[in-house]
């Protein structure tokens, strides 16, 4: 065994002369090991609140989405849908046609963004689990049924049973004038209500889907699209698929990832994750302190023992050594202790949901641990007590000893 390693850890795990210094030392293990499990319990969980965001906005965004970049609609006859296709990389293709309209049922009425899809919307966002009340009748005889955010029907006061109800969907006429006659600026159509969904409120209180041929009558915009959203296969690098998708449709269309769509969202979530690191770190920083009094505290308690030491061959560099060993292990014992602890606390969250979200969009706290995490802490923490253990080491041996 390395002889400087031995003599500190003897001196770590054994009663020493005084008493206080042990207290000491095992006060800078706690100190160390409950900023270490913070770190890990805190990272855990903003990685778990970056997920949950991630899958929620997977349920109604596409992977990519394709726009027009002057305009807000274009000609679907002059979009090439067939070279979309042929990228290997893609799995669903689904036109689209947003506008905003109002919404009325019975006295009630809100404004809302309906959105016309095709078929394969629903498979790509895999609706049907999303639905809470009713059913998708997509492709019926009749293909003005639509469904609602439960955000809407709220406002609305409309909650499916076994009926089908009737809404009024209103949008403005496009290059129109206010005229004589009271609406005639508006185009009006009636449509069947068959199911509600909830994804997360920005969505629900939002969106009313419909099918794509209906919303292209209702707004009087035949073979029109706002966007082509495309669902990738599972794997698949969005990044370069978005490269191939843009050099097919050209300038004249503006390709967009799903990340880059809510930018805002995952960049805030991540910058609020790597403030937080900063400041826990600092917190660590301090109760490093501890490890500096209690190497100051041994090392002036072990004079007696360094004479004897010397007396047996031990030059300046090996004393320095064993000091120096003796910060490190409070450091490292602090630090592995407590990722541990923090791991097995994140385990518990993810197993059992201790804590409890009441009316939340889940029910439980949503954790996750990422290995990147305790490679991240584990760096910081040594970086710490490196620093830790050779300012005592270095100045206060030439002083005392």
């Amino acid at each position: 065994m390395n002889f400087p390693f031995y003599i500190a850890k003897r001196y770590l795990i054994s009663k020493k002369s005084h008493n206080v210094i042990n207290i000491i030392s095992w006060i800078s293990v706690t100190g160390i090991a409950i900023g270490t499990m913070a770190l890990i319990i805190v990272l855990s969980a903003f990685n778990g609140l970056e997920t949950l965001v991630e899958d929620l906005y997977a349920s109604f965004d596409p992977d990519l989405k394709i726009t027009i970049v002057e305009g807000k609609t274009f000609d679907v006859n002059e979009f090439p849908k067939a070279k979309i296709l042929e990228i290997a990389e893609v799995e669903f293709y689904n036109s689209a046609l947003e506008e905003v309209a109002l919404i009325k049922y019975q006295d009630k009425q809100t404004v809302a963004t309906i959105k016309g899809v095709e078929e394969s919307f629903y498979a790509m966002s895999g609706m049907d689990s999303l639905l809470i009340e009713g059913d998708i009748k997509h492709n019926a005889e009749n293909n003005n049924n639509i469904i609602l955010g439960w955000g809407i029907a709220d406002k609305l006061a409309l909650f499916i049973s076994e009926s089908v109800y009737q809404v009024g969907v209103i949008v403005p006429k496009r290059g129109t004038k206010k005229g004589l006659s009271p609406g005639s600026e508006f185009n009006r159509k009636t449509a069947n209500a068959t199911g509600i969904f909830s994804v997360n409120p920005d969505f629900d209180t939002k969106y009313v889907l419909g099918e794509l041929e209906f919303v292209q009558k209702l707004l009087k915009h035949k073979n029109r699209l706002s966007s082509v959203e495309l669902g990738l296969k599972e794997g698949s690098d969005w990044n370069k698929v978005k490269e191939k998708v843009q050099q097919v449709v050209g300038d004249k269309y503006k390709v967009q990832t799903r990340f880059e769509m809510n930018e805002l969202i995952f960049k805030t979530n991540a910058t609020e994750k790597w403030i937080t690191f900063l400041i826990l770190s600092f917190i660590l920083v301090i109760a490093s302190f501890n490890i500096i009094g209690s190497l100051t505290m041994l090392i002036i308690d072990k004079k007696k023992d360094v004479w004897i030491l010397k007396t047996m061959g031990a030059n300046n560099s090996v004393i320095r050594k064993i000091f120096f060993a003796e910060g490190m292990l409070i450091n490292l014992l602090g630090a592995f202790s407590g990722m541990a602890i923090g791991a097995f606390i994140c385990w518990l969250q993810m197993q059992f949901g201790l804590l409890r979200l009441a009316g939340g969009v889940v029910d439980f706290y949503p954790i996750e641990l990422n290995i990147m995490d305790f490679v991240n802490v584990s760096v910081i923490v040594i970086i710490i007590g490196l620093v830790a253990s050779w300012y005592p080491v270095r100045i206060l041996t030439r002083k005392h000893l």
